[in-house]
């Protein structure tokens, strides 16, 4: 069992998503950044779609009651394990009583946190991502407690190190693909849509990160059609909107963009005020 102490900015249990039930308009949601998540579960042995806690900006005060190992990645939030400082991308035995915290944000916005054998929390339509109206919490509280699977470990001797690559957190350069209403702009629209470099406003959550920047929108608006994560909407005052993992299904602004999913984890690790720009990718 973990209790939460504190809980942090934004903390949630969440894991590659919900598959399969979109036509009743429910979300994928799931991790923010893939790849930090699946490496921390990698880290552990389990299996790299296996539920994690995600935590935004501000780290949570953890405090274990049972052996287990843990690997926490994505965002660098001065993690210490009872006071003494650890590190990132790394295999952490835990005892009974031991207390994880993390503190001020150094680089990147998410961290991710996989314990051996995984979360035992609520399973919604085959998932454990918290979100609202779908599982009972959408967000960790102070004194929640989160059920693990008790384990251990055997200590062995290793012989080799893995390597991880953190450069996609620091990229400003998003790869994107042409969304279905891309080529209905003008090679004006698209030049200056791939040209711009745009900063992220503070409406920014799971759900989309809206841009500061204004593109000039001409187009009428479509018929409603469906949206994932990664795609570009441009609205009728010319403000563009990516969607993030917590989006809706469908919408009704032009889809001129589809990012990657490297572009979808580099700026899930992106916060307010930072500059990105997109990058076509053919």
């Amino acid at each position: 069992m973990i209790k939460v102490l504190k809980a942090g900015f934004y903390s949630s249990i969440q894991d590659f998503g919900r598959y399969g039930y979109q036509e009743f308009g429910v979300p994928f949601s799931g991790v923010m950044d893939r790849k930090a998540a699946a490496f921390a579960n990698s880290l552990v042995g389990n299996g790299e779609d296996e539920a994690v806690l995600e935590m935004t900006m501000l780290g949570a005060s953890l405090q274990f009651s049972v052996n287990t190992h843990i690997a926490f990645s994505g965002a660098h939030m001065d993690a210490k394990l009872n006071g003494v400082g650890i590190m990132n991308n790394s295999l952490i035995a835990i005892n009974p009583g031991d207390i994880l915290s993390f503190g001020k944000l150094k680089l990147g916005f998410r961290c991710y946190l996989a314990v051996l054998s995984g979360f035992n929390t609520e399973t919604v339509m085959k998932s454990k991502s918290m979100y609202p109206n779908i599982t009972k919490a959408s967000r960790l509280l102070k004194n929640n407690e989160l059920a693990i699977n008790a384990s251990s470990l055997e200590s062995q001797n290793t012989y080799s190190r893995i390597r991880y690559d953190e450069s996609y957190m620091n990229s400003s350069t998003l790869e994107v693909y042409g969304g279905p209403e891309f080529e209905i702009l003008t090679d004006t629209q698209q030049n200056e849509l791939l040209s711009t470099c745009f900063t992220i406003s503070n409406n920014n959550s799971r759900m989309g990160y809206q841009l500061n920047e204004n593109l000039q929108n001409d187009l009428m608006a479509i018929i409603t059609g469906p949206v994932i994560p990664g795609t570009v909407q441009l609205t009728p005052s010319g403000k563009l909107i990516v969607l993030m993992r917590d989006c809706q299904t469908t919408g009704g602004y032009p889809r001129v963009l589809q990012l990657s999913e490297t572009a979808i984890n580099s700026l899930s690790q992106k916060y307010t005020g930072q500059a990105i720009s997109f990058k076509l990718s053919k």
